[in-house]
């Protein structure tokens, strides 16, 4: 027969501890007991603001964007619900990023997504308390923006760009196999971009050893690409490497008229100049690095701090050739090469 008893309070506890139960699982039933940050953020149907500083422009970015909202959307975040993100662009002026970064500081957002060195750099001098996201930054240890990759520190992390700084020498390689009776080799680059300086001295160590000497030529923005290209061919240039440069990109349709005009078989550190009609590129898929800028965001808004996320490092690079300009050049590409080219475009 079914005893009714009623059951003894706990072991070592009380009547008022059996009580004080009973009010902890009323409570848990009527959602009055607090939540996780997180899920009392989502609970309250808070709307969690996300900064987005570019050197680029809306256009520019277009594509990389639409890979950063969908893996947020993909964790559950939802534009105009949950979130909202603040865009600022500089379109490929430097000199406005520090106002650009306090514009987002003073709207409060709750984290700051910095795309390239430069951004980050503004973005780290605008705040030292709200998380920085820094995204395709080649080398944020030797910038001084982190302490370390594995262990940032501070209030910034996210994904770089390259798998380190000897990325300039294997273009400089492929350039060297797509044109193999080159000696002189010029590189396009930005002297504004702290990072590209020691880029230079890295692919000095792989042009000894490939025996091509390096003519380094500057350019800070458009009005100075006509000078650039005059002193290419001035040097006698056979091959021109076009480093990674936020203002190079931005005006990549320039840069590569400006190659094909004369005549020079370039290497660009990013695809748009491919898809732009130069000749090839070789570098970190983007699409890919921007998804993954979405999971620090992700990781941020739950509660984690930039000081314990490691940066990452693309795994997946992507060789880029245009047939097309190839054939304008007179250039046969190798057939070995073209095997190994992730997208020829014809």
């Amino acid at each position: 027969m079914r005893s009714t008893r009623p059951l003894p309070p706990p072991a070592g506890g009380s009547g008022d501890r059996v009580m004080e139960r009973r009010a902890f699982l009323a409570a848990l039933a009527g959602g009055l007991l607090p939540l996780p940050p997180a899920a009392e953020a989502q609970e309250a149907g808070k709307m969690h603001r996300i900064g987005y500083l570019s050197t680029s422009s809306v256009t520019s970015d277009g594509l990389r964007m639409e890979a950063f909202r969908r893996e947020l959307r993909k964790r559950g975040w939802v534009e105009g619900q949950s979130i909202e993100i603040e865009g600022r662009y500089a379109e490929g002026t430097y000199a406005r990023l520090p106002e650009l970064a306090a514009e987002l500081v003073q709207l409060g957002v709750d984290v700051l997504v910095a795309v390239a060195a430069v951004a980050a750099g503004a973005a780290k001098e605008a705040t030292t308390t709200i998380p920085i996201v820094a995204v395709a930054v080649q080398d944020p240890v030797g910038l001084g923006l982190v302490k370390s990759l594995a262990r940032p520190g501070g209030n910034i992390t996210g994904p770089t760009f390259t798998g380190g700084l000897a990325i300039a020498g294997k273009q400089l390689e492929l350039l060297k196999e797509t044109v193999p009776w080159v000696s002189r080799v010029a590189v396009l680059w930005n002297p504004a971009n702290p990072m590209l300086a020691q880029q230079l001295r890295e692919l000095e160590v792989t042009a000894r050893a490939l025996r091509v000497q390096l003519q380094p030529v500057e350019a800070r923005g458009p009005r100075e690409f006509d000078g650039a290209f005059s002193a290419v061919i001035r040097a006698r240039a056979g091959a021109l490497l076009v480093v990674a440069d936020p203002v190079f990109t931005f005006h990549r349709a320039q840069v590569a008229n400006l190659a094909a005009r004369n005549r020079v078989p370039a290497m660009y550190g990013v695809r748009d100049h491919v898809e732009a009609g130069g000749l090839m590129a070789y570098a970190a898929s983007l699409p890919d690095v921007w998804r993954s800028a979405a999971t620090y965001v992700d990781k941020i808004l739950k509660g984690a701090k930039p000081a314990d996320l490691p940066m990452e490092q693309p795994t997946k690079f992507e060789l880029v050739m245009n047939l097309k300009t190839a054939t304008a050049l007179g250039l046969t590409i190798p057939p070995s090469l073209l095997q190994r080219a992730d997208q020829v475009i014809e």
